[in-house]
This record gives structure tokens, sequence and C-alpha cells, in this order.
């Protein structure tokens, strides 16, 4: 029954994020990358990744992280299972890869990587109160975040409408701790 819940929340918000005019998603792309300025500060690694489509952010959200100092890593997402990950430098080494994802040049560095960060910037269409997080459905991010330290900060990247109430979920689906908005960052219950 989840699914099938998970199914209508995702047309929902899609459907909601195609609506949105260009005006909108400059001006909240602009609010994240200030925002995670703020939230990277101090942060030696950063595991985040290139917004597409209508998801909230832009490459400015990377640029922001590197202008923090943070190092920055993101995923490469090429088989099923945990994600691998690779350094991002500036936006002229990113590449179009499966998926329509853009991704680094440089040299996968593992799954591993994951448990050096201190923040993990996660794409996800809706986050509720608790935690729990609503992605596309292929499951890359559950696989990788039991790879993260248990200290890191696990964030959700959304709209400040997409932060819900409750979302259905299942055993596997790993919680997040944090919402960042356009508006600002959100601790969830389930951190407290």
């Amino acid at each position: 029954m989840a699914g099938t819940e998970k199914s209508d929340w995702r047309r929902k918000i899609l459907t909601a994020r195609r609506a949105l005019d260009l005006e909108t998603r400059t001006v909240e792309a602009a609010q994240l990358a200030q925002h995670v300025a703020e939230l990277a500060s101090g942060c030696a690694v950063t595991c985040a990744y290139v917004p597409m489509s209508t998801e909230p952010g832009s490459l400015a959200l990377l640029d922001a992280l590197t202008a923090a100092g943070s190092r920055v890593l993101l995923p490469l997402a090429d088989e099923p299972g945990a994600l691998d990950w690779a350094e991002y430098t500036d936006t002229e080494h990113l590449v179009a890869a499966r998926h329509g994802v853009l991704e680094p040049t440089g040299p996968p560095l593992g799954p591993e990587a994951i448990a050096g960060a201190e923040l993990v910037l996660l794409p996800a269409l809706a986050v509720d109160h608790e935690g729990h997080r609503l992605g596309r459905g292929a499951g890359f991010y559950d696989r990788s975040l039991g790879l993260a330290s248990p200290r890191a900060r696990l964030v959700a990247v959304v709209r400040a409408d997409e932060v819900v109430a409750r979302l259905p979920s299942e055993p596997h689906d790993i919680a997040v701790n944090w919402a960042l908005t356009p508006a600002g960052l959100i601790r969830l219950g389930q951190a407290l």
C-alpha cells in the first residue's frame, strides 16, 4: 500500500514543481545557495548532488559549498546499489551521465566516501516532520545512507510546501534529520 501512496505523492509534487515559473525557481535557488553556505561552514566534507529538472536549487548551491571551504562529493549513479562518489571542482568538470544527471569527471572514490561527510544534502520530493524522505523511488540514497557517519547531518533539500505532516514510509527508508528550504533550515522530529 505504501508504494501506491508514494506514487500518488510523487505525481502530485512533480506536477506542482512543473507548474512553478522560472522566476520563482531562480529566487528559491539563490536562497538555498545562501542558506547552504551557512550550513556548510566548518564542514570539511559535504556530499551533495546536482539539482536536475525542477528540483530545488542550482549549480550555485555547489559553488556556495566550495566557497564555504567544504570539499564537495557528488554521486555517480551507474550501477544499482550504493552510490559511488567523485569530487566536484567546478562546473566545467561536470559531464552528462545516465538519467540526465551531471557528474564530476574526477576519479570514483567508492561508496564508502560518504562516511567522511559531515553534511549530506539529499534530493527529495518531500519530507515529513518525522524525517521520512520521499525520493524518486530508485533507492540509491537509501542504500547509501547506511554508509554515512552516524554524526553526519542528513538534510533533504525541498521547497517549503514540500515539508508535510506525514508521508508513507517503508522499513528500508532511512530518515533524515533536517530539511533545507528556501526559507531556511528545519530540524525534523526524529532528530529531537
